[in-house]
Formats: C-alpha cells, structure tokens, sequence
C-alpha cells in the first residue's frame, strides 16, 4: 500500500503524520531540528512538529505541513537514507492512520 492510500485525497493535504522508534531521543532531536531540518525545506516542508510518547520515550510521533508531492520528493532523495540513520531510527516511520477529519 502507498502512505497516500492511508488518507482519502492525501494529495489535497497539507499535514502528514508519521511514527517512529529511535535509539537515543536527544540525539534524534538533535539531527531532526538541524540536518533533518534543512533538508526538509530543500523539499518544500513548511513546518514540523515532533511529540514524545508518554508511554514510550523511544516512539515519536511527526506531524509535518507538507504536500504529497514534495514529500514524495524527499523521500526519493538520495541523501535521506544517510540521514534516517544519523536520526537513529529503529525502522522506517509508520504513516499514522487518519480516522476522520472534521471542520471543527
């Protein structure tokens, strides 16, 4: 299945939502707010919030403001992969599933 099947017109969309293990949270930070940072906006990200899960320090949670497209692109690019292990990441993220979207 393609992330964009876990959202009903995900091309339309503007937030992703991904979920990762990592092996050293400060260093994860460390990587994601500087290097991980750059090259999200070489991709057209517009902003990026990451949340710890307070039952499980090691799994974080990401919510980027990013198109479809443009995170196609980052994930394509060949620099990433060498980035997801300076992240320290136990495995690829997870796309969180979206249950429903409602205006208010």
């Amino acid at each position: 299945m393609d992330w964009r099947d876990i959202f009903h017109g995900a091309e339309e969309k503007a937030v992703i939502v991904t979920i990762a293990r990592v092996t050293d949270p400060d260093r994860f930070l460390e990587v994601f707010t500087t290097i991980g940072a750059e090259k999200r906006r070489e991709h057209g990200c517009r902003s990026a919030r990451v949340y710890f899960d307070p039952d499980d320090a090691h799994r974080v949670w990401s919510f980027f403001d990013w198109d479809a497209q443009d995170y196609d692109g980052f994930l394509a690019d060949p620099e990433v992969p060498a980035i997801a292990r300076e992240l320290g990441l136990q495995a690829p993220p997870v796309h969180a599933v979206a249950a429903t979207e409602l205006d208010a």
